[in-house]
């Protein structure tokens, strides 16, 4: 249900100071719960409102302030380099052209005492769905009250996931016309789509081709002609994929201080060489500790989101394409190349540039490499990063703070006022069918109405009956004519309903109207907005203000979804 009440969980926080003492966390929005969306497991809604069920999994409570004090003196206990991290980010930020003040950010990272929130996303076409900018948002608003909280630099940081492969997900964005349709802008295949990584993956003249289907796309705005003047520049033929993505980000969030990180620079490579030499050197580890935590996940009614087969090296190859590691006694294969197992180790030491960390082990290499105190993560990413806990152990990497990402909705104030009009919860749009919209108009029919078609329903079952126990005696082969002529009643009295909500639809046509486009602009095709509309969307809608707003008026609030009037 939407819901105007802040619970205990509000009140940490505002402890904390992630939600000012002296500002209502949502008077310009509306939270709703996540605990009532199918699509949230138990695990995220526990870490939010039940945490002491999942503390042996993780670091710390988020929404306590001990948690962050205690993060920051592990974090300033393990030695890095931070001249070296700073001069890799610098070269990254130069070679992209990035706005002044996320290079000012970067150059924080040289000093030693220096914390990072970070967060990180595939390098999706076009910046991503909303929830990518979510993500980037909550990291910036966490950093930049932590600093104010517990007097320590704190810069936010975003790891581009530029070494997977997964094409589908990346090559594909969707927005919204005038009339709130969906149109999906994809790329056509790379060479090498699938199997190299996505920073290896150049872009054709089909990117162009791309940001035209785009330009064609979107409404007009006053602020479209930039954006796609932006995204020509970015997208242009023979940048990779990975840098086409980090320019935008740049462009979009770097004028707020976010540092972008391409996480396939060989450059940084040697920063990780030590975790790549100890998951060779003692393979299988990485893969037993966490399935030992996903069990005990399991164990305790949770799902274990990573499962790997036993003795799996946590780690990719990077060569002609990306390929799995194998250890077999002191064999090793990369794909169908067999070596030793001490040359793999000598190839680990010498060049590092050649791994790649997989799902385990990449949370492994990024807190090794940037001296982080949390990481901002979707909902459901919350089951892999509680199989951990003992892989950073083993590793001797202090395990950050998990922060859960700020979920939204971005609506108009017509959707709101629908919603709040009806006492509609947001779920109800979900469907897509017509099943919610039915009993809308069904409970704004006069009540007289209703209660005759009820009354001539009971009455008719009432006589039937009178009759089916009276015909038997008369002539027992009757009684199943009895029933047919009930059902041909009841399916008449039902019709008659039907047509009689018809006929509301059609004299309620504003009502549905309403219905459709506040449906078609929260859930459209029945996803939830944030995971399936193009970030790109809402800035051509609002434009750069978008973002200053969201900074402004995006709660922290962990366990609530919110719809923002924007």
């Amino acid at each position: 249900m939407l819901s105007r009440t802040v619970d205990s969980v509000s009140d940490r926080l505002r402890q904390y100071g992630a939600v000012p003492s002296d500002v209502s966390p949502v008077s310009a929005s509306l939270a709703v719960d996540i605990r009532t969306f199918p699509w949230i497991r138990r695990l995220a809604s526990d870490y939010a409102f039940a945490y002491a069920n999942v503390a042996p999994f993780f670091a710390g409570d988020p929404a306590t302030p001990d948690a962050w004090a205690d993060t920051i003196r592990r974090s300033q206990s393990y030695a890095r380099q931070p001249a070296q991290i700073a001069r890799v980010i610098a070269d990254q930020q130069q070679r992209r052209g990035a706005p002044a003040a996320s290079r000012a950010s970067g150059a924080r990272l040289a000093d030693p005492a220096t914390r990072v929130v970070i967060t990180g996303q595939q390098a999706g076409l076009f910046g991503g769905p909303l929830f990518t900018l979510l993500k980037a948002l909550t990291a910036m608003k966490l950093a930049a009250k932590v600093e104010r909280e517990h007097h320590v630099p704190v810069v936010p940081v975003f790891w581009i996931d530029a070494e997977d492969h997964d094409w589908p997900e990346v090559s594909g964005c969707t927005v919204l016309d005038a009339e709130l349709a969906p149109s999906s802008i994809r790329l056509a295949d790379l060479d090498g789509a699938g199997h190299l990584p996505i920073a290896r993956l150049s872009l054709t003249t089909d990117s162009a081709t791309a940001v035209d289907r785009l330009d064609a796309a979107l409404p007009d705005s006053e602020f479209k002609a930039s954006i796609i003047a932006s995204l020509r520049k970015a997208y242009a033929p023979g940048t990779s994929m990975a840098t086409a993505f980090g320019t935008w980000i740049e462009e979009v969030l770097g004028p707020h201080g976010l540092v972008v990180y391409d996480s396939s620079d060989v450059a940084a490579k040697p920063l990780a060489r030590d975790v790549f030499v100890t998951e060779v050197s003692q393979p299988g580890n990485t893969a037993r500790i966490a399935a030992r935590a996903g069990e005990a996940l399991v164990a305790k009614g949770y799902h274990a989101q990573a499962t790997l087969a036993d003795g799996t090296v946590s780690l990719f190859h990077l060569n002609a394409e990306r390929a799995p590691v194998r250890i077999d006694g002191n064999r090793a294969f990369i794909g169908d190349r067999e070596l030793s197992r001490p040359q793999l180790v000598d190839e680990a030491t010498e060049h590092p540039e050649h791994f790649s960390p997989n799902v385990l082990l990449r949370p492994i290499v990024q807190d090794t490499v940037f001296p982080t105190i949390c990481y901002v993560a979707g909902p459901n990413e919350l089951a892999y990063l509680g199989q951990l806990k003992g892989v950073y152990a083993h590793f001797g990497v202090p395990m950050p703070l998990m922060y859960q990402r700020a979920t939204a909705t971005l609506a108009d104030s017509a959707t709101v006022r629908f919603l709040n009009k009806y006492q509609l919860p947001l779920t109800a749009l979900r469907a897509q069918d017509e099943a919610t919209l039915n009993q809308l108009l069904e409970s704004q029919l006069p009540p007289s109405v209703e209660q005759s078609l009820a009354a001539a329903a009971a009455a008719i079952n009432e006589r039937m009956a009178a009759v089916a126990a009276a015909v038997p005696q008369i002539d027992p082969t009757l009684e199943g004519t009895v029933k047919s002529t009930l059902g041909k009643l009841q399916h008449e009295v039902q019709s008659l309903h039907n047509k009689v909500i018809q006929a509301a639809k059609r004299r309620d046509e504003t009502l549905r109207r309403q219905f459709q486009r506040a449906q078609a602009l929260t859930f459209p095709q029945g996803h939830p907005q944030e995971r399936e509309v193009g970030f790109v969307w809402f800035l051509n809608r609002y434009g750069p203000a978008l973002v200053d707003r969201l900074i402004d008026e995006l709660p922290l609030e962990m366990g609530h979804h919110w719809v923002l009037t924007i």
